[in-house]
């Protein structure tokens, strides 16, 4: 039996308005009765996902959680407390920043419980109110968050291309940095070894709980931290080629219903 049911949000869990169906509510809140705990895994900040949680009857519950910034940290939902924290340190942060400001496109820096935004652009803007997130328009100089906790530093430009090449020019030069892709729009850097599987995996320790009794919903490059790390990984039918490489369960229907088919072959 799985005890920790960990899954993404976006083009996961979410449909691309950022919705969720009536069919994965139903099916979590059937999991949850069985006293199996769900746990967001998201690469956004765990304040965008306060009224999912409602949704999902987990708002403000003690023992229960959340995983942000792609592993960057683990809250309980009651308070918002912080359980686990993988920063990025402020001198690795600021190198990639500078690197990135060299490319067309716009810059998230995400500290702990906000997001500020170099060069924000009308097509990044459009993508994030749909998701509910807010944001203050960066300005000065990156030394402001010397004091700061900071989470990843992320760029956004619909054109692959440009994307990969932010990629590589981070990759080149640092001996370890953690770049992922998601949402078919983003690049993001995280902490070296910091990703959504760790967070699980670290997660699941101070639970008593195993990877091996874990299963990961996902659809994207960034998901593969946790996928590759969990005993059950899935993908959702939308999952890029990489993704439903590495599962042992696609799920007939996409974000639609796709965490209800994994939760109704495997939990209930």
């Amino acid at each position: 039996m799985y005890k920790i049911i960990t899954s993404d949000l976006d083009e996961t869990l979410l449909r691309t308005d950022g919705t969720i169906s009536q069919a994965n509510i139903d099916a979590i809140a059937a999991a949850s009765a069985k006293g199996v705990k769900f746990v967001p895994n998201t690469g956004r900040s765990f304040l965008t996902v306060q009224n999912l949680l409602k949704q999902l009857d987990l708002y403000q519950k003690p023992g229960e959680y959340v995983v942000s910034y792609n592993g960057g940290v683990v809250v309980e939902n009651q308070d918002n407390q912080v359980i686990v924290s993988n920063q990025m340190p402020f001198a690795e942060a600021k190198k990639a920043f500078e690197i990135m400001t060299q490319f067309d496109v716009d810059i998230h820096v995400y500290t702990l419980d906000h997001l500020y935004i170099y060069r924000p652009r009308a097509d990044d803007m459009a993508y994030l109110k749909t998701r509910g997130v807010t944001f203050d328009e960066m300005t000065g100089s990156f030394d402001q968050f010397e004091n700061d906790r900071i989470m990843k530093v992320i760029v956004m430009n619909p054109d692959l291309g440009v994307r990969q090449n932010v990629f590589q020019a981070i990759t080149a030069a640092f001996d370890e940095i953690n770049c992922t892709y998601s949402s078919g729009i983003y690049m993001e850097v995280n902490h070296a070894g910091v990703d959504k599987g760790t967070a699980i995996l670290d997660l699941g320790r101070k639970l008593g709980v195993g990877a091996d009794e874990i299963m990961a919903i996902g659809d994207n490059a960034n998901d593969l931290g946790m996928l590759t790390k969990v005993g059950m990984p899935v993908s959702v039918a939308n999952g890029i080629d990489e993704v439903k490489r590495v599962a042992k369960f696609v799920t007939p229907h996409d974000y639609e219903s796709g965490v209800a088919d994994a939760i109704q072959e495997f939990i209930l």
